[in-house]
């Protein structure tokens, strides 16, 4: 369920040539840790596999690609470059660097293979909203949304296989944290992540458009790891559960709207705002009420280590920052309202983004991603962006506000401190 994969089978079948796979692990990325790129490198190792099944050589190259990959083109004697794409300025400039050291007559093309509708066409500039990309987005949907054509068993065998991967020796040439550890109730993988989805359609899709801001409830997809690796593809995911439309209509267009709309509108920022992880990106209304507002007094000041160890005097707050740090992943709902307390409790909207960022990226499993740069994390929660402004208190000044006696109101806050205590 690959477009890039797909794109470039194509072309080798039509040039009657071998196709090959290659993934280029970078020694770290950002804030990853081992949590991250075990997941990483597990389901790395089932796609090998099924490579190997395709007649597809999968190559592991250790490094970064534009040390590592044109010196693979030139040795394999490979005639065309297929990648894939990220909006995030890291992933963007490795396919620069790599275009630029590539032989000129080796053609480089890239798909974006991750979002339904490929980022520039869903828009060609940045969007102020769900609103305004909404319409643009269902506009393009019968074109893309469509069944991935197989994969097929690669009839031109390259001349020299691949190298069996050491997978120890990858993960020695890591230089990332080891004290985060991985979780157990995610298994990496796409045969894992597609048996979650079918969990998901049967047991929780029902509930999804009625109970999924209840963190008590059992009813979020949690599909986010997956598809963040690239181990299931939203596109899979969207065509299964629109099969169920006829019965759970309020619960299908519900997650269409948060796995298509709000996922490509976080795309859309992170491609065309350069400043997409600071509050220079955010909107002049929210820059401005967050500047006259960045000298009032605030209620509590937190040092990120009582933050990352969830020792404030908020138990729904420091229950949620534990639901992130044993599993990898807190509740949608109370990621808003974890991001506008810490712009609360610390110095300045851009300590508040720094931190912020640094915790989500470190634990979240589907950290460093567009989605919680921008999506209901820190961009949305402390700079407003692709929200309006809302009446003007102090702090926050016009960005929307939230409180523990509003979550209070809206599922048993009680029930999640005591399942996440300390």
């Amino acid at each position: 369920d690959n477009w890039a994969f797909l794109y470039a089978q194509r072309l080798a079948l039509k040039q009657e040539l071998p196709l090959r796979i290659c993934f280029c692990l970078v020694p770290k990325f950002l804030d990853a840790t081992i949590r991250h790129y075990s997941f990483m490198l597990r389901g790395l190792q089932e796609v090998a596999k099924e490579c190997t099944e395709l007649n597809i050589p999968f190559h592991l190259l250790l490094g970064y690609a534009k040390d590592v990959l044109p010196t693979f083109v030139v040795e394999h004697g490979v005639g065309g470059l297929v990648t894939d794409f990220c909006p995030l300025r890291l992933p963007r400039q490795w396919v620069e660097d790599v275009r630029e050291r590539l032989p000129e007559d080796v053609p480089f093309a890239q798909v974006d293979a991750h979002n339904i509708v490929p980022c520039w066409v869903a828009s060609p500039k940045q969007e102020y909203s769900a609103r305004t990309i909404r319409g643009k987005i269902h506009a393009q949907l019968p074109e893309f949304l469509t069944e991935f054509p197989p994969i097929v068993h690669h009839p031109y065998s390259p001349s020299c296989p691949a190298e069996p991967i050491a997978w120890e020796a990858c993960y020695s040439s890591l230089q990332v944290d080891h004290t985060v550890k991985e979780v157990e109730w995610a298994t990496p993988g796409t045969a894992a992540g597609l048996a979650v989805l079918q969990s998901f359609i049967a047991e929780r899709l029902k509930s999804f458009g009625s109970h999924r801001n209840d963190p008590n409830k059992a009813a979020l997809s949690n599909l986010s790891p997956w598809f963040h690796f690239g181990q299931v593809s939203t596109q899979r995911a969207i065509l299964e559960v629109q099969k169920h439309r006829g019965k759970y209509k309020e619960s299908v267009d519900t997650f269409v709207e948060e796995a298509v709309v709000r996922r490509e509108l976080a795309e859309n920022f992170c491609y065309y705002n350069e400043n997409y992880d600071s509050v220079q990106g955010a909107y002049d209304w929210a820059q401005t009420t967050l500047k006259l507002h960045a000298k009032d007094k605030r209620p509590f000041l937190y040092k990120l280590q009582e933050l990352e160890q969830g020792t404030t005097h908020d138990p729904l707050w420091n229950a949620a920052q534990l639901q992130m740090v044993r599993e990898g992943k807190m509740h949608g709902f109370l990621r808003m309202y974890w991001a506008k307390k810490i712009l609360e409790w610390t110095h300045s909207p851009e300590e508040a983004l720094q931190f912020a960022i640094y915790l989500n990226d470190r634990y979240e499993l589907d950290g460093r991603d567009p989605n919680g740069y921008v999506g209901c994390r820190c961009l949305w929660s402390i700079c407003g962006i692709h929200d309006q402004g809302w009446a003007e208190r102090a702090i926050f000044g016009k960005i929307r506000y939230m409180n523990y006696a509003g979550c209070k109101r809206k599922f048993d806050v009680g029930q999640f401190e005591r399942r996440y205590a300390p």
